[in-house]
């Protein structure tokens, strides 16, 4: 942690020179329009190294290296870096989720070097990251931020330019709150990070071929599937997509909340998830509540809404911010439970909130017809949001390859299975579209094969280090959906966008 302070201050004393205005800094733009760049050249990032030093280029054996102390094996998967890589750091300007002026920061990944993949012009990768409840997380962060770090191994070190938003709210955004899982507020950040970054390329060595590929992990999955959504419908004549990569994302956010709140299945992770959402979408839309006790029990209420993400992500379970597990009270019915602990005492959410709910489903169900799942008017203000947040209305007119694991516990499996078979109700078949459970058997002739048999591995071991039996299905179960499924994912999400460059 003490590296990454060291990194964040070298960051601080570069935008403060930037702003300063010198004739030899950057052009400096302060407006916040949607898209502008704040400093151009963006800021240079040095990386920390065990040693106590920095560099600003950090070369594949060294990158390897890092990689391999951090998670022995990793390069196993992700490939033994080619490209030396330049990470920049970025602000811009956007919108929050009401529309409101703000800013975000992100990062750009460059890769430079020899090899004929990291030379001339390149693939750009606008990679969207999942959930964190930390407001400092940071994807310019390559020493200390795991995502970040496998991001760049799989995409940069291999040849893509990627550009990786941090999101408004998180990091130095003045945005008070983090539009989670908003749809068009998510695909405007994105955008307008994108733009940011193109307005930089020319100045940071980034060449690129034109060719732009869209993809995130979880909260992210749901992020590039909006963002691709709105470059085709919204942005046809500025951006040309082409292919997207879901990765355990909520696309079917309806469903998914029919399924938590409705059926009884909470997620795990879920009394993290419900505070952002439900804060999001209050803050978007407005209307969820008069006052946050009527949502959540009342020694959890008061201050809830600037809770996450938060400064101090490793205090909110034991300073008693939120429970750790208990979602729903004990006595609330139904029950389907799959992680142990999601009712019980101490509970976050109301019965009465979760009551009103059930009515609202029982009266307004959406997902009667999986080929016209949002055919409902649910009258209930969540799930009105979450009507307006599921991505299930439209037909991308990209390859599309919706990755994942039938066993993850946080974002079920049914997600990339509605919204598959929206998809293909609507005419999009293989190999246009491409459904990968890495938790699967290999077929004859499985061009996942390598992605599937590693994942196995992978699971069998985490069972295997935690003891075997009850104690090694509580390690898989804990790690499926934020250390197990991602490289797996992402590697095929890699392969996935190299096929489309060779055609």
């Amino acid at each position: 942690m003490r590296q990454f302070k060291f990194a964040a201050a070298t960051l601080a004393a570069a935008v403060l020179a930037a702003c300063g205005g010198g004739s030899s800094g950057p052009a400096v733009d302060t407006t916040l329009a949607r898209g502008s760049l704040v400093a151009n050249p963006p800021n240079l990032v040095p990386i920390p190294q065990a040693d106590g030093t920095a560099v600003t280029k950090l070369e594949p054996t060294v990158f390897a290296q890092m990689l391999e102390a951090a998670t022995p094996g990793i390069t196993q998967i992700t490939g033994t870096p080619k490209c030396s890589i330049t990470t920049y750091y970025m602000k811009y300007g956007t919108v929050g989720g009401a529309g409101e002026t703000t800013d975000a920061t992100g990062a750009i990944m460059v890769p430079s070097g020899t090899d004929s993949a990291c030379a001339g012009t390149r693939p750009v990768v606008l990679y969207a990251h999942g959930t964190s409840y930390d407001k400092s997380y940071n994807m310019a962060n390559l020493r200390d931020n795991h995502e970040a770090a496998l991001v760049a191994a799989m995409y940069a070190a291999q040849g893509f330019i990627v550009v990786a938003p941090n999101y408004a709210g998180y990091d130095v955004s003045k945005l008070s709150y983090h539009p989670y899982l908003n749809a068009e507020q998510s695909a405007n950040d994105m955008i307008d990070a994108l733009r940011a970054a193109r307005k930089a390329f020319a100045g940071i060595n980034a060449q690129d071929s034109g060719k732009l590929f869209v993809t995130g992990y979880s909260q992210g999955g749901h992020v590039a599937m909006a963002t691709q959504r709105a470059m085709q419908t919204s942005y046809a004549s500025e951006f040309k997509v082409t292919a997207l990569a879901g990765q355990s994302g909520p696309y079917a956010m309806s469903l998914l909340g029919d399924v938590i709140v409705g059926s009884g299945k909470p997620n795990l992770g879920a009394t993290i998830f419900f505070p952002m959402i439900s804060t999001s979408w209050q803050k978007s839309y407005g209307g969820l509540y008069a006052s946050p006790n009527e949502m959540y029990e009342d020694k959890y209420a008061t201050g809830i809404e600037s809770l996450l993400p938060s400064l101090t992500p490793d205090t909110i379970f034991s300073s008693g911010k939120l429970p750790q597990l208990a979602l729903f009270a004990v006595d609330s019915m139904p029950q389907a439970p799959i992680i142990p602990g999601t009712f019980g005492a101490g509970n976050l959410m109301k019965t009465s909130f979760r009551n009103a709910y059930l009515a609202d489903l029982s009266a307004h169900p959406c997902d009667v017809n999986p080929a016209d799942p949002l055919n409902c008017a649910p009258v209930n203000a969540f799930r009105k949001a979450g009507v307006k947040n599921d991505l299930r209305n439209y037909v991308p007119n990209v390859p599309v390859l919706l990755c994942g694991g039938n066993g993850d516990p946080t974002v079920f499996w049914a997600n990339a299975q509605a919204t598959a078979g929206y998809f293909g109700a609507k005419g999009m078949t293989a190999p246009v579209l491409q459904v990968l459970d890495v938790d699967s058997a290999i077929g004859a002739g499985d061009p996942y094969a390598t992605v599937k048999g590693g994942f196995a591995q992978l699971k069998a071991k985490t069972a295997a280090d935690a003891g075997g039996g009850a104690a090694g299905m509580a390690a898989v179960t804990s790690a499926y959906h934020a250390i197990l499924v991602p490289p797996f994912c992402n590697a095929a999400a890699r392969g996935f966008f190299q096929s489309m460059l060779a055609n």
